[in-house]
Formats: C-alpha cells, structure tokens, sequence
C-alpha cells in the first residue's frame, strides 16, 4: 500500500475517547487544585484527580502511537499519509507557537501598558489614584499591594544558573541535528550516542531549573503569590520546562526505537518530528533569556 497514493484509513479506535476523557480529568484535577476546592473536605482531590487523569493521558500516549508504530513498521502507510503526518506536526508547532506567544504578549502587556499606567504614565495614568504611592519598575520588587501580594527579594541572576542552561538547550539543538544527520547517513553508532547527548543535555537543564525554583522560592521570596513578576515568570518558565520534560520524553522514545532497530536513512518521520520539536523548544527558551531574565 505504501507503493501508491492511497489513503490509509485505520480500523475503529478507543484512544480518541480515551484521550477526550483523561484531558478533561487531567484539567478538571488542575483546576479543583490551584483553586483549591474542597467541597467540605479538609483537603482538595484536586492533586488526586489530576494525577488520575495524568495517568489516562500517558496510557492513551502509549497505545495511541504504539498503534501508530506498528502500523507504521507493517508498511502500511502511503506518500499521503506521510505528508498528512507532516501537516499535523507543523500545525501542532503552530499552536505551540500561538500558545506562548499569548504569554508573552501578557508579559509585554504589563510590562509596557499596564505597569506604567499605574504607576500615572501614558494616556490611562489616572489608573494611578488606585495606589497612589506606586512607583513603577521593572522587575517590580514594589507591588502596589504588598500586603495582599508580598513582593519579592530580588530576581534571578541571568548570568548565572539561566547562562548554563541557555547553553545546555543551544549545545542539544546542534547535538540533535548531528543525530539526524547521522541517522539519513546510515551511522547508527554515532546516531545513538548523539541522541543520548541531546536527552542527557535536555535532562541536566531540568535539574538546574529545579535548583533555580528551589533557589526562587526559599531564599528570593520570588512564588507565584508574589505579584505579576512572580507569576509571568514562573507561568513562562514552568510550561516551558513543561515541554522540555515532554521533549526529553520523546526523544527518550526515540532511543528506545532505534535501539529496536526501527528507522531508515529513507524513511524516519517519527525522529524528524521530535527533532523539531525539540528545536522549538529551545527557540523559546531563547526569547525566555532575552525577556524574562535578561530585559
């Protein structure tokens, strides 16, 4: 079937419904939690739920593309299914794209409207009479309601712990792309030891963020409460790391796959995809540095 443009359609599935059910758990869970509902409880279900519904999205990840791999290895998809494979990744990335773009016109939102209108700048300067004593800056260390938002500290040295891992995510895009290389190549010695770079690379950057928030939290006073820094950057930060954990992921899947023997020079879609995803992770890490840490 894979020799002519015919359209593979697949046998009746359960992981679409399965998907639906342990995405609205998962966000159900989120929500119950971060808002801390309790419904008469000492304590929420929220972290239960959530764990619960995280539980339904892996088992669903795991059947769904496995499905997918075998299918894939039977040689039964064609040239069209190939780019219909394509299009669905870019359109994913896309909405990758979209979705930190609305964080980041938050950040520059308040950064360059609304933080100056209430400290009496611009044309909605008579915002100011809210809290008349706010000064605005940025980083703001001065919230205009200290008591209900404590301020923070100080902020995270860009130079430091940020430097390090803005090198760990650049050197793992070049790590990755010498992979690819080496996988269109036929050297499958050399694919495997620089794919294991890049997830040995991707993992070291998570353990330094872990140490940066643990640095944030107990020693900076810098916390989701503490105002609209404190929550741009760890809402910034924390769904970036989010989809390194995700990336480090798959392209741990994609050790296991070729360990297995799976992909040619010809045909290696699966690894080209994470491929890609993996360099969007780290050009949004990029615009993370420059913005959230450095301007």
């Amino acid at each position: 079937m894979a020799t002519h443009e015919q359209y593979y359609v697949p046998a009746q599935s359960k992981w679409p419904i399965i998907a639906t059910i342990g995405l609205a758990t998962t966000l159900y869970g989120l929500g119950t939690w971060f808002n801390d509902l309790k419904a008469g409880r000492d304590e929420s279900n929220g972290p239960l739920i959530f764990f619960i519904g995280g539980l339904l999205v892996a088992y669903m990840l795991f059947g769904w593309f496995g499905n997918v791999i075998k299918e894939s290895r039977a040689g039964l998809y064609s040239a069209q299914m190939d780019r219909s494979f394509r299009w669905g990744m870019s359109w994913f990335i896309f909405s990758e794209v979209m979705f930190f773009a609305a964080f980041f016109g938050t950040l520059f939102y308040i950064r360059y409207w609304t933080g100056p209108w209430l400290g009496g700048e611009g044309d909605k300067g008579i915002s100011n009479m809210l809290w008349p004593n706010f000064e605005y800056t940025w980083p703001l260390l001065n919230n205009p309601d200290p008591k209900l938002f404590p301020a923070p500290e100080g902020i995270i040295d860009p130079w430091k712990l940020p430097l390090i891992n803005t090198i760990l995510l650049v050197t793992s895009s070049f790590t990755v792309t010498f992979a690819h290389h080496a996988l269109r190549k036929g050297e499958r010695q050399k694919l495997k030891l620089w794919l294991a770079a890049t997830i040995l690379l991707g993992v070291t950057f998570l353990v330094l963020q872990a140490e940066e928030y643990v640095h944030a939290y107990t020693e900076l006073g810098l916390t989701l409460g503490s105002g609209i820094y404190g929550a741009t950057f760890f809402m910034l930060t924390g769904f970036h790391g989010a989809h390194v954990t995700l990336g480090a992921l798959i392209l741990t899947v994609m050790l296991v796959r070729i360990l297995r023997g799976h992909f040619t020079p010809e045909h290696h879609f699966g690894f080209e995809a994470a491929s890609w995803y993996w360099h969007f992770v780290d050009v949004v890490w990029i615009g993370l540095f420059t913005f959230v840490y450095v301007l």
